[in-house]
Parts: structure tokens; C-alpha cells; sequence
């Protein structure tokens, strides 16, 4: 194994910590064909976790998509190529390995890719797998304000297309609480819904140009706020005391820039306050911002710009500088802290990261990105812990940052995990990833969906790099980590045609899962797997789903989906 170099003025790796290792045999880590096993989508909805700008297109995967910043979200390239760390594989005093052990990476063809075909990195196969023991009705007007009516789950409402959804609950599983639906007649890409948060008893969606507050409980609707045209960047963060800022465009024509930023009280749905981002220089282009919060700090990232405001009263704190040296391109927040991506002006184009105070933009420490890599994505900025990728070599490493910017360990198991937190769109984000999960020293991700054996969660352990335990989701099923707190990891299980999710609950330390939620079977279940790469959160016992795009063509549309005791 090889020791990835240290870039000038780094200090070493510390002893202890995971080696790099070196490139794997190949067989591993191929895309996979055809559609994702577990997202089947009726013709009426479509959408992925997060999917963002200006295009309006539905179906796109993941966070909101940015043009890819200077140094950073270039799009895989085709081959299956090692996940290793920085550094030359297979240097001199590298020992040979009887199996791979090492991750690699298998990105989709250039005309896979627009098809939006995800890259894959592969540990190795460990071989068999165990399956985990089971753990509103009504339209809308064109204006995008969901309807009042709702449908309680009690067996009285007509559920989905007039069908009682809770008619086939079997003993032991929970039921239905509400199903929102929307019917809009948009443009002919469809609209955005990307939002979803849950502030105390309420639960806020965005769609188009609106966002609506529903009682969580029965999904009453308790506010909506209009927006003067489509919204176009949302992030799940939240200040303290319920808050967020939206960004919409300026305008409601195909030129419109997603330029018109809002911050909005979700317990109540008033604005605190709306301006426009202003421009840092000549070419500030605002194709696909994105937004991160940290504290009271906002920060609007895009095409090689960044800049900071107070969610509070909307005043701008900083931008990126445009000073010689290395200029950050994007700030990933949370948990208190602010990271810069930066790209440096040499000639190599190095990409270092910064540790950046939340209020001033003053640089802290420094971690320089060894030659030839880059961020691709972002994990979890407290600790920080990120995906390093080399589109020269195609190796790969996912890295841990200590505090003071010392590199720690590098992380090593077996599996196949999504490349760019599952997605391998040109325009992809560097915001945090939502399909991982962070919790006292303990990093949670889900390997690549199997439609046969089925996927599996793995809890790495920070300090050292090693995996602790997996957990299989049982054959043909696939579980998603939602969060992870106080020693337990909550995660999905997702459903199938007649069986519903569940949520489960692992402790840190591993062991047979626990259910939380066992959600019904029959009607229900057919529903709920309909969602493709929805948006999730669990709360309070509540178990929320909602799609992320609309295709707005005036019919009825599964919007938002309550599951609950």
C-alpha cells in the first residue's frame, strides 16, 4: 500500500490511519443497466431527491445541479478505473493482493451519462448476503396550492384513485395517516417540488411557485406562501428557529436567472425577507446556485462564485475573494462550520480545501488536494469527510479532514457505493450529501442498489478508515440511511409493489435492527413504491415521502405521502 503524497507545507498522515490502497482487479464496480429496481414511477410523477435549475427538468437525480465549479463535479469518465487514495497505485513497496480490496470506480459512457447513468465504486464482493428480519385526497388550481382535502388513512378517505389506502394493512403494520395530491398545468418540462422540511407540527413542501405548510398530523394546510415566479434552489437546512432561505428566479420567461433569494419562517410560512443576490464580477453566472446554512450564515454557491449573507436580516457577509491564489467556488455549511472548495491558480488547477469562519469569510486552515484530484463530493462537514476523485488515473478515495486541516483516515470495505452521492449528472452539487449519515465518529452509507441480492448499509469508523458492520436489506430490497443520532442510525427500507417500507432503527455499535415503522401492504404499498428517489424524513414517529418533480400536465399528481401509529 502506498501513502498518498503530501502536498507542500501538509503535514504527514498520521501513523495509524488507513493506507491507500492500490488498484483493484477489474469486474467490479459496473454500471448497472436499465432502471433503478427499486424506483418504479408511474406516468404521472417524476423526480429525484433535490433535483434543481433552471431547465426544469424533471427526473433529474439528487441536490440541485450546478454548472461544475472551477477544479471541481467534472463527469465520470468512462471504464471501470481504481478507487484508491492520492497517490501512484502499485508503487514500489506496494504488496501484492490475492483479492481487491481496494475501491473502484466504473463511470458511465459519455452517452450513458446524459441519460443520467450512475457511476458506481466498488470495495469487493464479500459474497452472500442475509436478509434483515421485517421489522388528502383532491386537485389543485393551476397556481400550485395544494388542496385541503385530505385523506386520513382511517379507512373512511379514497386514498389513491378512490381506493381506501389502508384496505390491505395485515396485522402488526401501521398505516397511512394522509396522501397529498397535485394537479397543476405548468410548462411542458414540469415543476419542481423539490422542498421538504418538518418544523415542530408542521410539514412544509415547495412546489413551483409556492411553498404550503400542512398540519402533520392530518394535513390540514395550514399556510401557503406564493412566490412571484418558479423557485429554483432549496436546501433542507434550517436555522435554530425553524428558518430557510429559498432561492426563485427573477423572472417567470426560459431566461430567467435563479437570481431572487427569501427567507421564510416555516412554523408560520411569512417572509422575513426577499433580495436579489447581487453579482461578485463580470461572469457571476447564476445557472444552478446553490444554497447551505450554517448557523446564521447563508451561503449561495455557483459557477465559480460564492458569497455569504445573515439569514436573519439578509445582509451580505462576505464573497469569495478574487485575490491571487486559491479561490473558493462553492462553501459546503453545517453543524456550526463552513467549508470553502477552492481552486487554486497554478498550473496544475490544484483544488485545496479551506476551513472558513461562518461570519467574516476569513480563511483557517488549509488542506491542498493532492495532485491531479478533486472534490467530488462532500459528506459531512463536521467531521469532515470527503470523496477525492482522479479523473487522469480514475482513482478515488474517500478521506477524512481533521479539524486543523491534517488529513485522517481513508476508508476501506467492501461493496459497490454511488459515485457523487448517487449522482453523476454533469451539473451535479457539491452541497453535503443527503444518502449519508454522520454520528460519533461513525460515517453511515448505503452501497449501490442490487435488483437480486439487494443493497446494504456499512458503518465506517472515522479514526481508522475500517468498516465496524453492514446490515443487508434483505434480496431484490434497498435500505437508505435517513440520520443518524444519540447512537442509533434510522434508515429506510424501501418498499415494493404489496409490501411497504419500513424504518429501522441500528444501533452504532451494530446489531439486528429494530422497526420503527412497518408501513401497510395492499394499496398503500403500491403507492409508496412509486415514489422514485423521493425526498424522506422521519420525525416524531412520522414517516413523511414526497416526489421531488411534477410533470404539471393538469391531472393528478401523488405529492406528499404520511405514514404514522
Amino acid at each position: 500500500m502506498t501513502e498518498p503524497p503530501q502536498p507542500p507545507n501538509q503535514p504527514p498522515t498520521p501513523s495509524g490511519y488507513g493506507h491507500l490502497p492500490g488498484p483493484p482487479q477489474s469486474g467490479y464496480g459496473q454500471p448497472p443497466q436499465g432502471a433503478n429496481p427499486y424506483a418504479q414511477q408511474p406516468p404521472t410523477v417524476s423526480g429525484h431527491g433535490g433535483a434543481h435549475g433552471p431547465d426544469g427538468q424533471p427526473g433529474r437525480q439528487q441536490h440541485p445541479q450546478p454548472v461544475p465549479q472551477p477544479g471541481y463535479g467534472y463527469p465520470p469518465q468512462p471504464s471501470t478505473v481504481p478507487f484508491g487514495a492520492p497517490g501512484t497505485p502499485g508503487a514500489p513497496g506496494t504488496p501484492p493482493r490475492r483479492r481487491p480490496a481496494a475501491l473502484i470506480v466504473a463511470a458511465a459512457v459519455v452517452g450513458a451519462l446524459v441519460l443520467g447513468a450512475v457511476g458506481y465504486a466498488a470495495f469487493s464482493n464479500d459474497g452472500g448476503k442475509k436478509p434483515v428480519p421485517p421489522v388528502a385526497q383532491g386537485s389543485t388550481p393551476a397556481d400550485a396550492k395544494p388542496s385541503a382535502s385530505v385523506d386520513k388513512g382511517d379507512g373512511s378517505g379514497n386514498g389513491a384513485a378512490d381506493t381506501d389506502l389502508n384496505s390491505g394493512r395485515k396485522p402488526g403494520e401501521d398505516k397511512v395517516l394522509w396522501l397529498k395530491t397535485a394537479a397543476i398545468d405548468g410548462p411542458g418540462a414540469g415543476v419542481e417540488a423539490d422542498g421538504q422540511w418538518i418544523v415542530g407540527d408542521t410539514v412544509v413542501k415547495s412546489v413551483w411557485k409556492s411553498l404550503t405548510g400542512y398540519a402533520a398530523a392530518d394535513g390540514k394546510e395550514k399556510w401557503t406562501l406564493p412566490f412571484p415566479a418558479p423557485i429554483c434552489s432549496t436546501t433542507p437546512q434550517t436555522t435554530a428557529d425553524g428558518k430557510t432561505v429559498v432561492l426563485y428566479r427573477d423572472g417567470e420567461s426560459d431566461s430567467a436567472s435563479c437570481t431572487r433569494m427569501r427567507a421564510v419562517d416555516l412554523a408560520t410560512g411569512r417572509e422575513a425577507w426577499s433580495k436579489e443576490v447581487p453579482k461578485e464580477q463580470l461572469f457571476d453566472i447564476f445557472t444552478s446556485p446553490t444554497v447551505g446554512i450554517t448557523g446564521d450564515t447563508v451561503a449561495i454557491s455557483r459557477a465559480g462564485t460564492a458569497s455569504a449573507f445573515r439569514v436573519s436580516t439578509g445582509d451580505r457577509l462576505f464573497a469569495s475573494p478574487q485575490a491571487e491564489g486559491c479561490k473558493p467556488s462553492a462553501y459546503a455549511a453545517g453543524n456550526g462550520r463552513l467549508v470553502a472548495l477552492a481552486t487554486c491558480l497554478d498550473d496544475d488547477k490544484t483544488a485545496e480545501i479551506q476551513g472558513t469562519d461562518p461570519v467574516t469569510g476569513k480563511k483557517g486552515w488549509t488542506y491542498r488536494v493532492p495532485k491531479g484530484f478533486k472534490v467530488t463530493s462532500v459528506y459531512s462537514v463536521d467531521p469532515l469527510v470527503v470523496d477525492l476523485g482522479n479523473e487522469t488515473t480514475k482513482e478515488r478515495v474517500i478521506t477524512v479532514i481533521g479539524p486543523d486541516g491534517r488529513q485522517g483516515a481513508n476508508l476501506v470495505a467492501e461493496g459497490k457505493f454511488p459515485l457523487g452521492c448517487g449522482d453523476t449528472d454533469v451539473f451535479r452539487s457539491l452541497l453535503v450529501c443527503s444518502s449519508a449519515a454522520v454520528d460519533a465518529g461513525t460515517l453511515y452509507l448505503a452501497t449501490a442498489p442490487d435488483r437480486t441480492a439487494g443493497n446494504e448499509l456499512v458503518a465506517f469508523d472515522l479514526a481508522g478508515g475500517k468498516q465496524k458492520w453492514r446490515t443487508p436489506a434483505g434480496p431484490g430490497r434497498t435500505l437508505t440511511p435517513l440520520k443518524a443520532a444519540n447512537g442509533q442510525l434510522v434508515a429506510y427500507r424501501e418498499a415494493e409493489d404489496e409490501q411497504g417500507g419500513e424504518i429501522l432503527s441500528v444501533p452504532a455499535a451494530g446489531g439486528a435492527p429494530t422497526t420503527l415503522l412497518r408501513n401497510p401492504s395492499g394499496p398503500a404499498a403500491a403507492v409508496e413504491s412509486s415514489f422514485s428517489s423521493p425526498k424522506a424524513d422521519y420525525v416524531d414517529g412520522r414517516f413523511f415521502l414526497s416526489v421531488t418533480n411534477l410533470r404539471a400536465k393538469g391531472t393528478d399528481e401523488k405529492l406528499l405521502m404520511v405514514f404514522g401509529k
